[in-house]
């Protein structure tokens, strides 16, 4: 389960486009029409896009699933994220100097039978059962100090389920890993 590797100047690209994208976007402004060549960044991989303000949570908003080239989801999560996500309200234009970018670009999934395989801080969940499903991404384990227990539960949870329902049979359980990074990992570069 290798997660994409990403160069600073890859990297870099992605964020600049997040950043361009929620700017234009909560400007009300036509999105730019970004053309990207580097074939890294044309491979279909699902990501999400977490907008932190002065630490705390902002938005995230993300497509599990790769379907478009990972500059244009990042694009469209963008927007997302800064203007959708129901949790929040709006990003609004006075507060675009104080948000900061991350990008979480996702790799294939893989159905686990034992809980045990699941590295807390390198795996992320995504937890389905029946038409119930929640994802939390690796950081978020690492954030909030969770072992694997605590981190079975909140995905149970984040999929409107009961904590306990990953001893469930009938649940599902996946793990991916995530190549993460943000805004202030790539100004000390």
């Amino acid at each position: 389960m290798a997660s994409l590797q990403l160069n600073t100047e890859q990297k870099k690209t992605l964020i600049d486009i997040a950043k361009e994208t929620i700017k234009s976007a909560v400007n009300k402004k036509n999105i730019p029409d970004f053309k990207i060549g580097d074939p890294a960044l044309n491979l279909k991989c699902g990501a999400f896009v977490t907008i932190h303000k002065n630490g705390n949570l902002r938005g995230c908003i993300g497509h599990i699933i790769g379907t478009t080239a990972l500059y244009k989801t990042i694009t469209k999560m963008a927007v997302e994220a800064a203007l959708h996500d129901p949790r929040f309200g709006p990003v609004m234009p006075g507060e675009l100097g104080d948000i900061d970018i991350e990008i979480s670009v996702l790799s294939p999934f893989e159905k686990i039978s034992d809980i045990t395989e699941i590295e807390v801080g390198v795996h992320g969940l995504f937890i389905k059962n029946g038409y119930y499903q929640g994802l939390l991404l690796p950081q978020v384990a690492t954030e909030y100090n969770w072992d694997r227990k605590e981190f079975l539960e909140h995905t149970c949870q984040k999929a409107g389920l009961p904590r306990d329902c990953y001893m469930r049979e009938s649940c599902e359980i996946f793990i991916f890993s995530a190549t993460v990074f943000g805004e202030k990992d790539l100004a000390s570069d």
